[in-house]
Parts: C-alpha cells; sequence; structure tokens
C-alpha cells in the first residue's frame, strides 16, 4: 500500500477545513443533496459595505461531473436562506493557481439600514450548489474618509533623532502606543527602540550594534526588534527577532530578557531561570518571534513566526503553546490540531480572544480563550482579499486594524466587514492622500491610539506614517471598492 507524503495529507486537510470551517459553507447551512452538483463556498467577509453597496464572492471547489455555466452571490432581506430565486449577481470564475477557482460579487442597489443574507452559488448541468450563509447590514448615509500623512521620517534611511520631519529611521517595524499616547518604533535595521513625541523623536533602548546585551538601556544591544506591546505598568515587551527572544524594557530603563534563551528552537517551559521547576525543567526557547501582545492580566502572547505557532508567557513564569503545531498549514481545529504559516502579528481583546495575522495563508486567525481557531477572513487561494498580512492592532471598541504586504491598510470591525482604508494592492510608493491613492511600501507595523489615529511603520520608506478617519454625512461609497481574486 503506498502512504501518501505529508504535503498531500496537508492539502485534502487544507480542503476540508477549507470547505467546512474557512468560508460558512456547512453541512447544515448548504441545500447540496446531489453529489453531482457543484461544491461552492461563500467568501467568508463581507468587504466595504456601505449604504447601497457591498461585496463578495465565492470560491468554486469542484465543478463536479459537469461545466459550471453560472457563478455568483444569491441574496434577500427577507429569506434567511437565499436561492437564486432571489436577488442574485452573475460573476466569471477566475483561476486561483491551484485547482480551485474564484469569483467576485459586487452587490449594488441595496436598501440602507437594513439587514441582508447572502451565499455563493454555481451551477452545472446537474443543478445549483450552494455555499453558506453570511448575514450583513448595510450602513447609514455615511462617508469614511482616511487621510495618510507622514507622522515621522524623512524617506531616507538613516539613523537621526530629533524633530518628527528630519528624523531617520532604517526599516522601521514595530509599532505600539502607551498609554499617555506616545508612539515607540522598533527601528529593526538600527537595532534599537524609538519613542516618538510631539517634541520629536528620541532613543530610549539600543546602542545601534547588533548583539543581545542586558542591563541599561542605552547599553542594551538587540538584533532586528519587531512588535511590541505594553502591559498595565507601562513595561515594553519587544520581540527581538533576530535573537529569538522577547525582551523586557522597564518604565526605569532596565532591559531585560523577558523569555527565550536566545538560541532558535522549540521548547516549552520556564520563561528564565527564577522560574525553573526542579531539575528536569527547561527554558522556554522561540524561533523568530515577531508579533507580541498584552492582556489585562499581564499575560504576553507571542507570534512565533519561525515554529508556525502562537505562544503564551503566563505570569506565572510558563510558557506554553496556545495554538499550531510548528507544521506548516491552514487547518481551523482546536490547540496544536490548528496549523498556521508563518503568522506576524497577534492582538488580543478584552475577552481574551487572540486574533492573528497568518502570513503565509494571507488571513486573519481568530483563537478563543478555549484554544478554538476558526479563520475570520482570507485564505491561501484568495491572496488579493489579505495579501500576505504583517501586522494587526485592536481598538477599544473591538474593531481590528491591519497592514499587508501588498500595500494597504484595513479594518476589519466589530460587524464583521472588512475595509480597506487605505494604499492599493501590489502598488508601492511613497504618497500620502486619501484612501487608494496613497501609498505604502511594505507595511509592517501598525498601532491605534485612544483618539482612533493609526500608525503605520513603513518599512521600506523608512517612515511612520499616520492615519486619520473622518465622516461626512453623505450618501457615497465608504471606502474603497476593490476586485478580489
Amino acid at each position: 500500500m503506498k502512504i501518501p507524503c505529508l504535503r498531500h495529507i496537508l492539502f485534502f486537510a487544507f480542503l476540508s477545513s477549507f470547505i467546512l470551517l474557512n468560508t460558512g459553507c456547512s453541512k447544515k447551512s448548504s441545500t447540496t443533496v446531489n453529489a453531482n452538483i457543484p461544491l461552492v463556498t461563500t467568501t467568508g467577509v463581507i468587504i466595504g459595505v456601505t449604504a447601497t453597496t457591498a461585496q463578495s464572492g465565492g470560491i468554486l471547489v469542484n465543478a463536479e461531473n459537469g461545466t459550471v455555466t453560472v457563478s455568483g452571490v444569491c441574496y434577500s432581506s427577507t429569506n434567511t436562506v437565499p436561492t437564486t430565486a432571489d436577488s442574485k449577481t452573475t460573476d466569471s470564475l477566475k483561476d486561483t493557481g491551484s485547482s480551485l477557482k474564484s469569483f467576485t460579487s459586487n452587490l449594488t442597489g441595496l436598501t440602507t439600514n437594513t439587514t441582508y443574507y447572502l451565499r455563493a452559488y454555481c451551477t452545472n448541468e446537474a443543478g445549483v450548489g450552494y455555499g453558506g450563509v453570511l448575514k450583513f447590514t448595510t450602513t447609514g448615509n455615511t462617508l469614511v474618509t482616511a487621510t495618510v500623512s507622514t507622522f515621522a521620517g524623512t524617506g531616507t534611511q538613516g539613523y537621526l533623532d530629533g524633530p518628527l520631519t528630519s528624523a531617520m529611521f532604517n526599516n522601521p517595524q514595530g509599532v505600539t502606543v502607551d498609554a499617555s499616547g506616545n508612539l515607540y518604533v522598533s527601528d529593526s535595521f538600527n537595532d534599537v527602540i524609538r519613542k516618538l513625541t510631539s517634541a520629536g523623536t528620541s532613543t530610549i533602548a539600543g546602542n545601534q550594534i547588533i548583539g543581545f546585551v542586558n542591563g541599561s538601556a542605552l547599553n542594551a544591544e538587540f538584533y532586528a526588534p519587531n512588535g511590541q506591546a505594553f502591559d498595565a505598568q507601562g513595561n515594553l515587551y519587544v520581540a527581538d527577532f533576530g535573537n529569538n527572544v522577547i525582551r523586557k524594557i522597564t518604565p526605569a530603563g532596565v532591559v531585560s530578557t523577558y523569555a527565550g534563551t536566545g538560541v532558535a528552537g522549540y521548547r516549552n517551559g520556564a520563561k528564565d531561570s527564577a522560574n525553573y521547576h526542579g531539575s528536569t525543567d527547561s527554558l522556554a526557547v522561540f524561533n523568530n518571534p515577531e508579533g507580541v501582545a498584552v492582556d489585562a492580566a499581564g499575560n504576553v502572547y507571542v507570534a512565533d513566526r519561525g515554529n508556525n505557532v502562537i505562544r503564551e508567557i503566563l505570569t506565572t513564569g510558563r510558557t506554553k503553546t496556545v495554538a499550531g503545531n510548528r507544521v506548516k498549514g491552514f487547518i481551523d481545529a482546536t490547540d496544536a490540531a490548528a496549523f498556521f504559516d508563518n503568522p506576524t502579528g497577534v492582538a488580543v481583546d478584552s475577552k481574551g480572544n487572540l486574533y492573528v495575522t497568518d502570513q503565509g495563508n494571507s488571513a486573519l486567525r481568530k483563537i478563543t480563550s478555549a484554544g478554538v481557531v476558526t479563520t475570520l477572513a482570507g485564505n491561501p487561494v484568495q491572496t488579493a482579499l489579505l495579501n500576505f498580512p504583517s501586522a494587526i492592532t485592536i481598538d477599544a471598541n473591538g474593531n481590528l486594524f491591519m497592514a499587508d504586504e501588498g500595500g494597504r491598510i484595513m479594518e476589519y470591525n466589530s460587524a464583521g466587514v472588512l475595509y480597506y482604508l487605505a494604499g492599493a494592492l501590489n502598488s508601492s510608493g511613497f504618497v500620502n492622500g486619501d484612501g487608494s491613492t496613497a501609498r505604502f511600501n511594505y507595511p509592517q507595523g501598525i498601532a491605534v491610539d485612544a483618539s482612533g489615529n493609526i500608525y503605520v511603520a513603513d518599512q521600506y520608506n523608512n517612515c511612520i506614517r499616520q492615519i486619520t478617519l473622518t465622516t461626512s454625512n453623505v450618501a457615497a461609497v465608504r471606502k474603497n471598492k476593490v476586485t478580489i481574486r
């Protein structure tokens, strides 16, 4: 008997997870009974909902024993399980670079402040196959404009403290905001941590020497620091990517190794030697940690990119794995049965739910406090929906903000709607302005302050960008409609 290779096992596991979990398609919600009709899933997120428009779509997983002649989405404000007898779109199938095909559906003529039910469909000779049902509500007559400006930096690579407009950075990648609204930046290729206030830019830790040295902040050494997060006491935690550790910077300016040994690997256990439990205990080990977040209790969460897992450093001094199993893949499940592919960013809400930018899968994933992993948006075959997301943050209202390496800043709001706020897919540059007219160049870190201002570490532009959102009471599109694959 021929034993299938791991690659085939993971592919079929991905398909099973993708069909049943990731795009709203389930045995319960599907009306499919004929095995010869198409197998289709609904894109698992509604995009750019306005007063009268929205965007959705679907994926044709298998045409079964026929040729798909029509595809699109059907929707209704009264029928909770819409069919092609209700309103519908007709859309062209596009290749995804795999055995799957996808389509994008633009809905127009919707009614303001109305709840709709939607699902994807595909038709072949045997009949109509449906995906799972999604629910969304149109907005009022408002327009939200995202305006991008340069907050700090000149666009030229270098190292210079001082006024924000003349400060120089070298590939900044991590960014966060403290309780007072001050901005902190992991200036990765300068190997330092910078602080940005209205008075200007200053270096608070590091000395531009690549190394692994603790102690007083300006004598400490880092190696490509990345994601950052504060706890309630004002301690700053930094994912020291190149050193494979999590560092801690106290308000008094003392740098220490919070967890990790400095050697790349994977092991749970004590976060440091002070927390050993017996002679057989071990220190926790990480592999290129990139994103960090801290909950209200002081637990630190890590997107352990090189290990394809999400870790938690408990206040008890122990490190454990929350989800993932080190093998690259795309499977929604619980704890170690879930698969990730190079997770880069992590955020935590007030209920203890984690949100992860799963970069290799071009997806936004959610992990509940019980360890259950689901996909909120994106997947490996629709890479234009979320194009290799790099970082994530969350505001006090539970709205998520993400940056993707394709050059966009987006919001996944608490109602489950995805908005493209600024930038354009795969169109890099250094342009300020509104919405899709703005340009970024490989944006990485992202943070939001208490006033709703968004800050982005624009890596290849060597600067920090600011996005302000303004709302107008007009009947128009919120921002910005794009086409997904």
